[in-house]
């Protein structure tokens, strides 16, 4: 193939473009080959979903998958083909940008295709052959523009002299008058042709192609899936309620909302909606990464010559078999391909009753989808196949059956602190769990014409459903039931409750009780089954009422009670919490040992023990007394001798004063001599009844 620059050089161009399209296309299916259908959409609210398309192929084949650029890290973590009668060879796809590696590859970068002047000053050196009026062969030297001034004023035009160097010399010619002008090297022209081929191949940037290889024999059906990012599909759920208070059962109706992002039409495609949390996440496997390496310098001299090796002991080796991790979210995704092939016939839930369907009133019948519970999931698969376009929604059914329901008075103080919340105890006795969603409630009117036709459907308030498991229930609160009443009042109260002594550390502890009394008065015309969430706090126990008697969620103790019409009711709820102090014996007064003896809250070893420890104290309290005024007395002892002495130096030493002060200070030494004697008997005494105290203390333990 050849590219020509003729003089009118824009249809050259187009018509290049168009013969490189025809010859080579990356994302287009070639020829012969089998086109990939989509047939099965699985949707999950982890935020993924399953994509499945089907073709027809005979003998070895190759299948082009069309996605879009930010799907592809997706498609390549999770692709998977399914060939029961062949083998997959390879996927190929283009990188994540093409047209560089491409012209990174070529003589000439993507700017040298903008025009055929600035293609040919690119390849200068190239051999061409130019037709037209003159008839050249030769190496291109240049392109150069020239600017000509028209006659009369009429304006420019700018023409292109072309410069060759030939075997006759340099030569030139004007590139608009040559008829084409053809490039030598036929390796030359191919690259020019793959660069506008590639051009044309990846003018959508946010697309790729994945050309999948399958090898077999016979005609046979290839599945391919994988699993990309989706919008989260969400479930709306209808209750309708009978006007009978006491009825025990609603229809509940369930929708899932969701829409089609994929970038595909659906057509007639089998939907699975599956509700489960799956672990998810993004690996960008369509970006090339490089290692560091440090660079190292060339060794230009020093030389070394290394020394010959003697052989060595090889050491014990250590082999260990590193398994496979298996991807988080492997099972997820596993039981979803698994649903996928499922070809299990589908069925309709059960329809309402006769006398419902026949009802003026009555909702109408639809077809829920199939539900199945899966390990850590519930799947839900749309009975009919069907057809969405790409970027709208679609709305199916996936739950239509009567459940049990009981209608409750549901007082939450942090809701509303007057007036419980109309709600109704939803039980799931189905075989499959439900998804959460948002819950509008409907009631029938009770009220009959005058043909006896039942009354009207009408809206009584909206709900949130949190995930409902098989077998298990919930409350869904509608609305504030004003005319039930409720008030509540607390009174907190601390004392101790016990202690216990060992190793010299008292543990005492103290009760905090808190007592909330809940008032409950009833509508005057109807009975109420009322439930009362009081909080749950942490290192908090409930004492009244048991809690054996009582439902405990996440957040409260749930303590449930029937009021009969007209009727009030008292609950006291009282909830305790113990926390205990640690003290040294040792640092305790007497008044707080004391105390402790004296306090009913320990129990009797333990006030018998601070008793005797009162006693131990008291006893060294007496003797640390006694040394004090020991103390004391001879301080005033040596006070009285300083002034005596001082005395003594100011009167005759032969006066009757004089030896009135010697004979004082005589009898003063004598009694310093006792008070000494006493003092240390004193504070042995002292000692020996701390040292009791400190034994009493160091082997007590009650």
């Amino acid at each position: 193939m050849t590219t020509n620059l003729v003089r009118n050089q824009p249809v050259a161009i187009a018509c290049a473009l168009t013969v490189a399209f025809a010859v080579w296309l990356p994302g287009a299916p070639a020829a012969g080959a089998a086109e990939l259908v989509l047939k099965r959409v699985m949707l999950s609210t982890g935020g993924v979903g399953y994509f499945e398309h089907e073709a027809v192929v005979e003998g070895n084949a190759e299948l082009v998958l069309d996605v879009r650029l930010d799907q592809v890290d997706d498609v390549l973590k999770s692709i998977v083909v399914f060939d029961d009668r062949g083998a997959v060879g390879t996927i190929r796809l283009p990188g994540r940008k093409p047209l560089e590696q491409i012209f990174r590859d070529l003589s000439f970068t993507g700017d040298a295709l903008e025009s055929g002047e600035a293609l040919l000053n690119a390849l200068q050196g190239a051999e061409v052959r130019v037709t037209g009026p003159r008839q050249l062969r030769g190496r291109l030297l240049r392109v150069t523009p020239e600017v000509t001034q028209l006659p009369d004023g009429g304006g420019t035009i700018t023409r292109h002299r072309v410069s060759l160097i030939t075997d006759q010399g340099l030569q030139q010619l004007v590139l608009e008058e040559a008829d084409s002008i053809q490039f030598v090297d036929p390796e030359l022209q191919g690259q020019v042709d793959q660069a506008l081929a590639a051009i044309v191949a990846y003018r959508a940037h946010d697309r790729r192609a994945l050309t999948i290889e399958t090898k077999g024999e016979g005609k046979r059906t290839v599945r391919v899936g994988y699993v990309v990012e989706t919008p989260l599909w969400k479930t709306a759920y209808r209750l309708i309620l009978p006007a009978d208070r006491d009825a025990r059962h609603g229809l509940l109706q369930g929708w899932a909302v969701i829409e089609n992002m994929s970038g595909y039409d659906w057509r007639d495609v089998e939907l699975t909606v599956v509700s489960g949390n799956p672990v998810t996440f993004r690996q960008a496997l369509y970006t090339a990464y490089y290692v560091a390496r440090p660079e190292v310098p060339v060794e230009v001299l020093g030389r070394v010559l290394p020394r010959p090796d003697t052989g060595a002991v090889r050491g014990r080796a250590k082999v260990a078999a590193a398994a496979k991790s298996e991807q988080p979210r492997s099972r997820a995704l596993g039981a979803m391909r698994a649903l996928a092939q499922d070809r299990q016939e589908r069925f309709a839930a059960a329809p309402m009753s006769e006398a419902e369907a026949a009802a003026p009133g009555a909702v109408a019948t639809m077809t829920a989808a199939e539900s199945e519970e899966a390990t850590t999931q519930v799947v839900f698969r749309v009975a009919d196949p069907v057809s969405v376009e790409s970027g709208h929604s679609l709305v199916v059914a996936i739950v239509n059956r009567e459940m049990p329901t009981r209608r409750i008075a549901h007082y939450q103080p942090q809701a509303h602190d007057r007036h419980p919340l109309a709600a109704v105890r939803l039980e799931n006795d189905g075989a499959t769990g439900l998804p959460p969603g948002v819950l509008t409630l409907y009631e029938r009117s009770g009220e009959t014409g005058a043909t006896g036709e039942a009354g009207a459907v009408s809206f009584i308030g909206d709900a949130r459903l949190a995930t409902l498991p098989a077998g298990d229930d919930r409350l869904v609160s509608f609305a504030v039931d004003q005319k039930t009443l409720i008030s509540r009042e607390v009174e907190t109260t601390k004392r101790i409750a016990s202690g216990t002594i060992s190793r010299g550390v008292f543990r005492l502890t103290r009760l905090h009780r808190q007592t909330t009394v809940y008032r409950i008065k009833g509508p005057a015309r109807e009975a109420r089954a009322v439930l009362i969430d009081h909080p749950r706090r942490p290192d908090w126990k409930l004492v009244v009422p048991d809690e054996d008697d009582v439902v405990l969620t996440a957040r409260h103790y749930r303590i449930g009670l029937d009021l009969a019409p007209g009727s009030e009711k008292t609950v006291p709820v009282t909830v305790e919490r113990p926390i205990v102090q640690s003290i040294g014996i040792a640092s305790l007064k007497l008044p707080q040992i004391v105390a402790y003896a004296t306090t009913g809250g320990l129990q009797p070893a333990v006030r018998r023990a601070f008793e005797r420890l009162a006693e131990l104290q008291k006893m060294v309290e007496r003797h640390k007394l006694r040394i004090g005024q020991l103390e004391g007395e001879r301080k005033r002892i040596y006070e009285d001798q300083d002034r005596i002495r001082d005395n003594l130096a100011r009167v005759q030493r032969d006066s009757t004063l004089f030896q009135r002060y010697l004979q004082k200070l005589g009898d003063q030494e004598n009694a310093l001599e006792t008070i000494v004697e006493r003092l240390d008997q004193a504070q042995r005494r002292h000692r020996e009844a701390g040292d009791a105290l400190a034994a009493y203390i160091r082997d007590l333990k009650v």
